[in-house]
């Protein structure tokens, strides 16, 4: 069967085509010697011997003999030589489409919607491509040695027969024209840019469309910075998607109508599967994925028009659908983004298919500039059972594991994005290879401090991490409080089997979090508490000081409290707000303006409290303050008393480590009876007392006590009586 082997070949007998032509013109040129006065200079520097070798040499076997014939005879030779090459062009084109061959100019007429003149304009540019020595032949033609370049009347000389041609076939050298809209070819007059006529203009080929047509089809350079090209290797099916969610992407792929101009915005966190779910589809509709990263983008030095059309160029090429990564950036109010903004939908008309919009954030693109549907996808962070499978299917890919990994607690205290757990699972193992390079065991430590590595990296910016330092044996509360402590821990563990096993979820049209409120006097043991219940579960804790947070300034304390919990969101920690007073307390009455809006500011806390699906504990001084309401909508309410005698006594007990020498003199029995103090006051004076001993080099003893105990008293402003330092006055005195 007559064919084309190759792209190349096709494009070489194109070439051939182009090749008759110009020789034609350059005999009818030749021959107006014989009628027209010719200038002496003409040809100067491009000899007529030189004109006689190209008309004698092949292109790109077969050569054409150096002319015997008068000049008609060999134009007439030529047009015949002409037709038989188009019949055969024709015919092999056909049979290699036919064949599945690739031919590349074809796919330029095709993708852009050239016309024969225009994909005839592209190759008598692209010919010094091939050849240097038509570089000259241009200058012949055109009397100008400098022109080495077709001109735009060249072009025109060559392919159209009348004035009425001409003038029709000038249009496509305009901006509206296929070549120029869509980045093909560039027109420019190095000797007049700024008044040069349109036919003065010398044609060039786009680089990117020349390494197309003649080379690998590798990504324009422009691009590289910002621009990468994926080859989908996941089907659609190992995509965990919600129920109501693949139904829908499925037969927008294999419904009868295949998707023609779509645009399907796919919104979630970090890690949702978004750019995986584009992957899919691409891989369904056999078309590689062209990604776009938004950020990078604005970040170059390409002016706006130009970096959209390079980038639906660049698609076309490709035959790819496109990605934009975090488009909500496009719509931003940034002046630079709106240039943005408009070449992205000016562009947008000219690429078929389904075009990906991905968003971390909840955005409404604007409607009104898109005359092409829109498919709004939520992806959101995965259930537990999904999570569970994610941590089950990356860790598969370790082989050498602790026993110790419990998959349940990771899927459980984590909310993790698909993204998330395949980045913690190989944090996880740099961990191990860096503890141990010849055996690399993966353990469940290593699980937890990678996972929470993944988690709270911008929330560090608005509040204090906290180390947990303390387990239960460090706290001393009444049994029923403890009681409460550990079913706050209970209430976390088993979440999963309550929300998910059993459908509790439901039931809750908002968060499963859990909301708890700690209330009692300062050091009673709040912060204490929260360490422990995050050391437990193996959680980040933040503290954010709410004193902080509330303004003076209407509404600023709203956009605080937002911007806590928005980076909250993917934190998976708890969230520690300390002094809470500063914000509750019984709602007031609305007297004036600020009276409305501090109670706008409490149910604002409430709102964001309930959305979250993490911890959020609530520290305040002043329970009986609080209001009932808000009160009713905590899931747990743990007082911390003042610690009695017996409490006090074993705080005592508890709080000197083991290596510190303490002097058997000391009795902690009577600290703890005459010393109505909190655990925080204990804590301080067990530390002031460590210090003047470590000062006179003996172990730590009664009079050090009762001294750290005199500036304890001193600094809560309370009076150091007989009756409470009883025996131990005098030293109080001293």
């Amino acid at each position: 069967m007559n064919r084309f082997a190759s792209s190349l070949d096709h494009l070489l007998a194109e070439a051939k085509r182009i090749d008759l032509m110009l020789r034609r013109r350059l005999i009818e040129i030749r021959a107006q010697r014989d009628v027209i006065p010719w200038n002496e200079f003409r040809g100067l520097y491009i000899s007529e011997e030189e004109m006689d070798e190209f008309l004698s040499s092949a292109f790109p076997s077969q050569a054409l003999h150096k002319p015997v014939q008068s000049d008609n005879a060999l134009i007439s030779k030529l047009n015949q030589s002409l037709q038989r090459l188009e019949a055969e062009i024709s015919e092999q084109k056909a049979n290699s489409l036919r064949n599945g061959i690739e031919l590349r100019l074809e796919l330029i007429s095709e993708a852009f919607g050239l016309t024969r003149f225009e994909v005839d304009s592209l190759l008598i540019g692209l010919l010094p491509e091939l050849d240097l020595r038509y570089q000259k032949l241009y200058a012949y033609l055109q009397d100008d040695v400098t022109k080495k370049a077709p001109t735009v009347n060249l072009i025109l000389t060559i392919l159209t027969s009348s004035l009425e041609d001409k003038s029709e076939a000038r249009m496509a050298f305009l901006h509206g024209g296929g070549l120029l809209k869509h980045r093909l070819v560039s027109l420019y007059d190095n000797h007049s840019p700024n008044g040069a006529s349109i036919l003065e203009k010398a044609l060039k080929v786009e680089q990117r469309v020349i390494s197309y047509l003649l080379g690998p089809n590798e990504i324009d350079v422009q691009l590289s910075p910002c621009v990468q090209l994926v080859h989908p290797r996941v089907a659609l099916s190992d995509v965990l998607l919600p129920p109501d969610t693949e139904p829908r992407l499925h037969s927008l792929i294999h419904g009868e109508v295949r998707p023609q101009g779509v645009i399907l915005c796919f919104q979630g966190p970090y890690g949702a599967g978004k750019r995986m779910c584009a992957e899919a589809m691409c891989g369904e509709l056999g078309m590689p994925l062209l990604i776009v990263d938004v950020a990078r983008m604005l970040a170059t030095d390409l002016p706006a028009d130009s970096a959209m059309q390079l980038i639906f160029r660049e698609a076309s090429l490709q035959k790819a659908c496109v990605y934009w990564d975090r488009s909500d950036l496009l719509f931003s109010t940034d002046n630079n983004a709106a240039a943005y903004h408009y070449g992205f939908f000016k562009e947008l008309r000219n690429l078929p298919g389904i075009i990906f919009m991905s968003s971390q954030v909840d955005w409404q693109p604007p409607y009104r500039q898109l005359d092409i549907p829109l498919l709004k996808v939520e992806l959101p962070v995965p259930t537990f059972n999904n999570r569970k499978q994610l941590w089950q299917k990356h860790l598969c890919d370790y082989t050498i594991q602790s026993p110790d990994i419990d998959v349940d607690a990771l899927a459980n205290k984590f909310h993790f994005t698909g993204g998330q757990i395949r980045d913690a699972v190989a944090t996880a193992r740099n961990l191990a290879f860096g503890r141990d390079s010849g055996n690399c065991v993966l353990n469940m430590d290593d699980l937890y401090q990678a996972s929470r590595a993944q988690s709270g990296q911008k929330l560090n910016i608005l509040a204090r991490k906290i180390q947990p330092r303390f387990t239960w044996e460090d706290i001393v509360l009444p049994m029923d409080q403890m009681a409460q402590l550990r079913e706050i821990n209970n209430y976390v563990k088993y979440q999963h089997i309550v929300y998910g096993d059993w459908n509790f979820k439901q039931k809750s049209s908002l968060g499963r979090g859990l909301n708890v409120l700690f209330a009692g006097p300062s050091g009673t043991g709040k912060t204490m508490a929260a360490e422990i219940i995050a050391d437990e579960l193996g959680l980040d804790l933040y503290k954010i000081d709410l004193s902080t947070i509330v303004s003076k300034y209407i509404g600023e304390t709203e956009k605080n409290l937002d911007r806590i919990f928005s980076e909250a969101r993917d934190s998976n920690s708890i969230l520690f707000f300390d002094e809470a007073d500063a914000l509750f307390g019984k709602r007031s009455e609305v007297r004036d303006s600020h009276d409305r809006y501090a109670n706008i500011e409490i149910s604002y806390l409430l709102q964001k409290m309930e959305e979250y699906d993490g911890i959020v504990i609530l520290a305040t001084n002043l329970q009986k303050n609080l209001d009932e309401a808000f009160a009713r909508r905590m899931h747990f309410c743990v007082e911390f008393p003042f610690p009695q005698e017996a409490d006090r006594l074993r705080i005592w007990q508890r709080i000197f480590p083991q290596e510190a020498p303490l002097s058997g003199d000391v009795d902690l029995s009577f600290m703890a009876r005459q010393f109505k103090m909190t655990g925080g006051n204990i804590k301080n004076i067990a530390i002031a007392a460590a210090f003047m001993a470590a000062v006179n080099g003996g172990s730590i003893n009664v009079e050090h006590l009762i001294k750290a105990t005199k500036r304890e008293y001193q600094k809560i402003g309370r009076l150091c009586t007989e009756a409470d330092f009883a025996a131990y006055f005098d030293v109080v005195k001293s």
